[in-house]
């Protein structure tokens, strides 16, 4: 996130795109519904009638996988109009000429016919977003899980840049991180192409981490997930370790996900729970949760907090960073720590921006980075006055169509997400939140229900081209005629068995939002 969770209830429009809020990150939600009750305008882009959706002053119905040619649509009005800022974009930014250029053929004509969202409403949200220099953009999943996330967000950069609402309070862009400590593990380097602190494999990082850590580093990118998977099902990964991810459960075209898994020579599967993923381990490892461990969490808005052990963990359940220098240590490694603090000490001392950070300065409240001295208060928000690269570059974007299209034998497109009442796939280990949604129930539109035959608790088989499985449907008009909605959070109807691995070919993000699938009642 460029801006801050605080400002968001203060912000002049929200402009709300992919992002259920209120049920995939409830505490963010409900600001943004009380920054509606002091006056705001929400702009919201879902093809589902959300919760925000039925508040918005403006929302724009799109057909999933249409998100690019909806902001080029929207950006094309902004020029034509003369809505842009046009001093932001000479003294901050470059790459306007080639954006005007893309979006010119875009008309709000074209741009309709693609989306599905009428031309009256494309204008409609141009004008508002452009009405006040405190409008911020929030986005989630049903920007990024598609074969074009990664173009997605760029354009929603270019759209932020052209109006001039990056660098400023209760503005920017603000991507809402789906678990507590997403971002903390991005920048300790979860990744598969940087070095902590997003440093890249240059020669002298390179040398500060080789001698920090006592190793040679080869500055090789590694893999990403459908990589290794694939390679996996081929042979060629022997191995695998997985910590706290259920992929048989979460990763798309979950049958491949199995196979490939069975395919290992060996899978070690460290959790807190025995997952589906766990069934297939040699070794699993009981590790601890958040109440029974010390350390630090990084949050969506790049804020350091501390985490303190409440409780002792239960049985041979470890913090994780013990079981992770045990076995260090007996592959012949010496990584010895005191505490989780010695660890952050580490990192502080490796990476600037979390350099002025402090287990002392973050006692009671936490600290967004950037923070490169014990004296700097922390960073509210990004890029104030200049950009870190220095001029903002702007990248045109082309609408490509989804991997996948419905058609005369799969002729319903299936998008997926979350609900309210489970996170991911956790929380149906609890007896008390599983009374609350004990069982998937996919929605589907009044229209489609009556041409299938289909009713109120009837039970449906939903297949796609890639698996089938059984669920109860919701029969609702939240989604339009030919749209239906399902979450995975249910092993019994593990709906990844039915999504699409086809990934966006620069973070490999799989497309789990448009899935083309036909629905029978049994």
């Amino acid at each position: 996130m460029t801006n801050s969770i605080g400002e968001i209830e203060f912000n002049e429009v929200l402009f709300i795109i992919g992002s259920n809020a209120t049920e995939a990150h409830p505490i963010i939600g409900n600001k943004m519904k009380r920054a509606k009750r002091r006056g705001a305008k929400l702009i919201v882009v879902d093809p589902r009638r959300t919760e925000l959706a039925g508040m918005a002053d403006v929302w724009l119905r799109l057909i999933p996988g249409t998100d690019a040619a909806l902001i080029n649509g929207i950006m094309h009005i902004i020029i034509k109009e003369g809505w842009i800022d046009q001093e932001y974009i000479e003294t901050r930014c470059e790459g306007f000429e080639d954006i005007k250029k893309v979006v010119e053929n875009y008309p709000p004509d074209l741009v309709a016919e693609i989306t599905g969202v009428s031309v009256e409403k494309l204008y409609e949200a141009a004008r508002l977003y452009t009405s006040t220099r405190r409008a911020g953009i929030y986005y989630t999943l049903g920007i990024t899980e598609h074969t074009t996330g990664t173009a997605n967000v760029i354009n929603l950069a270019n759209l932020a840049m052209i109006t001039g609402h990056i660098g400023y309070e209760f503005a920017g862009i603000n991507p809402l991180r789906g678990q507590n400590n997403v971002q903390g593990a991005c920048d300790m380097a979860a990744l598969p192409n940087t070095l902590p602190g997003y440093q890249s494999y240059t020669k002298e990082n390179l040398e500060k981490f080789s001698k920090a850590w006592g190793v040679e580093l080869s500055g090789k990118n590694g893999l990403r997930i459908p990589e290794m998977i694939d390679l996996a099902l081929a042979g060629k990964v022997k191995a695998m370790y997985i910590m706290g991810e259920d992929p048989v459960l979460t990763d798309p075209d979950a049958n491949h996900v199995k196979k490939a898994l069975s395919n290992l020579d060996f899978l070690v599967v460290q959790d807190l729970f025995l997952t589906e993923t766990a069934k297939f381990a040699d070794v699993f490892l009981p590790a601890a949760c958040y109440a029974e461990k010390e350390g630090t969490f990084t949050n969506t808005e790049r804020r350091v907090q501390r985490v303190r052990k409440a409780v002792e963990a239960p049985g041979e359940c470890r913090e994780d960073w013990r079981i992770i220098c045990d076995l260090a240590n007996r592959l012949g490694y010496p990584m010895e720590y005191a505490c989780a603090e010695d660890i952050f000490e580490e990192i502080r001392s490796l990476v600037p921006s979390y350099a002025g950070i402090t287990y002392k300065r973050i006692e009671k409240q936490g600290i967004q980075w950037p923070c490169p001295t014990e004296d700097h208060p922390g960073t509210k928000f990004l890029h104030k006055g200049i950009f870190t690269r220095g001029k903002g570059r702007m990248f045109p974007v082309e609408y490509e169509a989804p991997a996948e299209l419905t058609n005369e034998e799969y002729p319903i497109l299936l998008t997926t997400g979350r609900m309210l009442y489970h996170y991911n796939v956790t929380t149906r280990s609890s007896a008390n939140l599983d009374k609350l949604c004990p069982e998937e129930r996919a929605q589907i539109n009044p229209l489609d229900a009556e041409r299938l035959g289909i009713g109120p608790e009837d039970k449906v088989r939903v297949t796609s081209r890639r698996g089938s499985i059984v669920t109860k449907v919701e029969i609702t008009d939240k989604v339009y005629p030919g749209l239906m909605f399902m979450t995975f959070h249910y092993k019994e109807s593990p709906v990844n068995e039915l999504t699409n691995s086809a990934y966006d070919p620069v973070t490999k993000t799989a497309e789990y939002k448009v899935t083309a699938v036909k629905v029978e009642k049994i």
